[in-house]
């Protein structure tokens, strides 16, 4: 299992994910499930990806092959807009779950793999966007600010509390990584590294980046504060009236 998420705020973007994956119980690895795609100055993509990961993957490679490839009509390098971005990886999930559906399907086994895909290119302003595996997607708005994929509904309660598109990047940052806290604790699929990317809007390069692994000082403290904020709360709530 995986967890994944994007928020898009009026200041910047942050991008995180953990990365553990599993096959069965006793079969746990630990996979980067952050791909980013800078080129200073011009542009900052960032792809977070959950699901099968030989399709995911396999999905990354095609990306990176057409980036290569000199003579390829559009890649990821030559794209205008995030929105060209979004369909760029779209039709790779799809060339790779044509190429490779019929053979899951003989082991029942279905094509999933997902991405929350953001980032900024030069002469646009900063979009985030949720493609489903099917190879369809949706963009954040002002309504919906962020987007999880994976194991969410642990971590969506403190997000759904603090985030707004008005929300200062450090302040949304520290919210993130508690929406892990809440999720690690809650489903052991997911687990340590942290990969954490903090993006400032028009920067065009990635200046703050940290993966957060087992026994990180500031993770511990901060979940600490948390614990204990929260019971200092709860101690102060007026008693049950009967």
């Amino acid at each position: 299992m995986t967890y994944c998420i994007g928020v898009l705020l009026d200041d910047g973007m942050i991008f995180a994910s953990d990365s553990r994956t599993n096959a069965g119980l006793d079969n746990i690895a630990k996979f980067s499930k952050m791909t980013v795609f800078e080129r200073r100055g011009d542009r900052v993509i960032v792809l977070l990806s959950s699901g099968n990961l030989a399709g995911t993957q396999a999905v990354i490679g095609v990306l990176n092959q057409r980036c290569a490839a000199a003579d390829a009509a559009m890649n990821l390098w030559s794209a205008r807009t995030m929105f060209d971005v979004a369909m760029l990886v779209a039709d790779a999930m799809r060339d790779i779950e044509q190429r490779d559906g019929a053979y899951l399907q003989e082991s029942e086994i279905a094509f999933n793999a997902s991405f929350i895909v953001g980032g900024q290119i030069g002469g646009e302003g900063m979009r985030l966007f949720r493609i489903y595996a099917e190879g369809n997607f949706i963009e954040a708005g002002i309504d919906t600010p962020y987007f999880q994929t994976g194991e969410t509904k642990y971590g969506k309660p403190v997000i759904d509390r603090v985030i707004t598109r008005s929300t200062l990047l450090a302040d949304a940052t520290k919210c993130v990584l508690v929406s892990f806290d809440s999720t690690m604790r809650s489903n052991l699929s997911v687990g340590m590294p942290i990969d954490l990317i903090c993006y400032e809007r028009d920067s065009l390069e990635v200046q703050k980046r940290r993966r957060f692994d087992d026994g990180d000082a500031y993770f511990t403290a901060i979940i600490r504060e948390w614990s204990e904020g929260l019971r200092q709360v709860f101690r102060h709530l007026p008693e049950v009236g009967w």
